[in-house]
């Protein structure tokens, strides 16, 4: 047994330890213990009854209206990992300089990337959209369908980033990606980055954007940026989407082409 007097040595401790991680504690709370409740009460997937909430609230044909409702639904309901209206802006302000025609999105999840990229790209682009989980895909397709875009503008190709990379230019027909926006499993950052480089798809001024990167972070990627010497780089620092307290960044890079 652990006497009282031990306990109370160690209360200091504690506290200090909840205040300093407490935003990490109210995500962990959101993103894990409500989402595993609801799954169980309403049978539905997260990304489910997010959609129910977009459906009943926004704006057919509205994109704005549709990533507001996202906002509202993932800032008081629960926690989805969208880019968020933060680094939204970061993003639409990306694509309007570059003013891409050929934009390749790996990542789909409920499609508010998707509808967010779509929106800013000038007339005659076209939005390659990757995301393996069906179920997720599914979602993505009806919302990205609700707000107004056709397939002429975003194709949705639902399989892993790793088999759709290698076929984009015999399947797909692509000569050249100008703009590529990563928001999948961070382990997949690097593997799906160095395939890109090794298929000659990307030009010199392709840029790359890549979320998360320092929460839940993709350190190998990073280091990989670094040193290779084939891109011009910077880290647009912001908060965790829908979060207070939690750093995170998202990784512009401009490719330079082989040195």
């Amino acid at each position: 047994m652990v006497s009282p007097a031990i306990a109370l040595a160690f209360l200091p401790l504690l506290l200090t330890l909840i205040i300093r991680y407490r935003y990490y504690f109210v995500l962990f709370y959101r993103a894990v213990l409500v989402r595993a409740w609801k799954d169980c009460v309403t049978g539905l997937s997260r990304e489910e009854r997010a959609f129910q909430y977009v459906l009943t609230s926004a704006t057919p044909g509205d994109p704005d209206s549709i990533l507001n409702a996202f906002d509202v639904w993932c800032s008081k309901v629960e926690f989805i990992s969208n880019i968020g209206p933060k680094k939204g802006k970061i993003l639409d302000r990306l694509l309007m300089e570059q003013s891409p025609l050929t934009v390749l999105e790996l990542g789909a999840h409920c499609g508010y990337s998707t509808v967010q990229i779509a929106r800013a790209l000038p007339v005659g682009a076209r939005l390659y959209s990757v995301e393996m989980d069906q179920r997720n895909a599914a979602i993505a397709e009806k919302v990205i369908r609700l707000a107004g875009f056709d397939d002429d503008t975003v194709e949705l190709i639902v399989n892993p980033s790793d088999e759709v990379i290698p076929q984009l230019r015999s399947d797909y027909g692509l000569e050249r990606i100008d703009f590529v926006f990563m928001d999948h499993w961070k382990k997949c950052y690097l593997p799906d980055l160095q395939m890109l480089e090794g298929s000659g798809l990307l030009g010199k001024g392709s840029m790359i954007v890549a979320d998360n990167v320092l929460f839940p972070g993709a350190p190998k990627f990073l280091r990989h940026i670094r040193k290779s010497g084939l891109y011009e780089w910077k880290i647009h620092r912001a908060t965790l989407e829908y979060s207070k307290g939690i750093r995170d960044g998202m990784a512009e890079l401009v490719y330079q082409g082989v040195m």
